[in-house]
């Protein structure tokens, strides 16, 4: 059972981590240079389809995974670096949720030429923190930094 969760976790990751990849570094940048938000939205459509469920999936499975490296109550304590890897990947997990929530509600609706910035820089951040997701998913596996 513990293998099947960490593939679909696994799977979950490289779906989230390369799609916003792909969108900081192919699509962003031409939506940038053309002035043209149509582009990130056409991008940002298609990739909903599969980058939230796998984002779903990857909240699921890794609560469970957690659970079973480290006591509930030690996630944030950043007592051994276990935990220290869950906490690192909670925060990301709500500032990932924070950015996203922004994005949504208020740059989204009035996306324009002139807020491309500010919408790549929400970019550049989810796909730093989905790096950093990664790297401590790594940590966990590995036993630390």
């Amino acid at each position: 059972m513990l293998w099947l969760i960490l593939t679909f976790h696994v799977l979950g990751a490289s779906i989230w981590t390369g799609g916003h990849l792909v969108l900081a570094t192919t699509v962003l940048p031409r939506a940038l240079t053309a002035g043209d938000p149509g582009i990130l939205l056409r991008f940002e459509q298609g990739f909903e389809r599969i980058g939230i469920p796998a984002l779903v999936v990857q909240v699921a499975t890794g609560l469970w995974l957690a659970s079973q490296v480290s006591d509930p109550g030690r996630w944030l304590s950043f007592a051994d670096p276990v935990s220290a890897a869950v906490g690192v990947k909670l925060c990301l997990l709500a500032a990932t949720a924070l950015f996203a929530a922004n994005a949504r509600f208020r740059v989204i609706p009035t996306l324009s030429a002139e807020s491309l910035p500010l919408m790549g820089w929400h970019i550049r951040a989810v796909t730093l923190f989905s790096v950093v997701f990664v790297m401590a998913g790594v940590w966990i596996r590995t036993g630390g930094f």
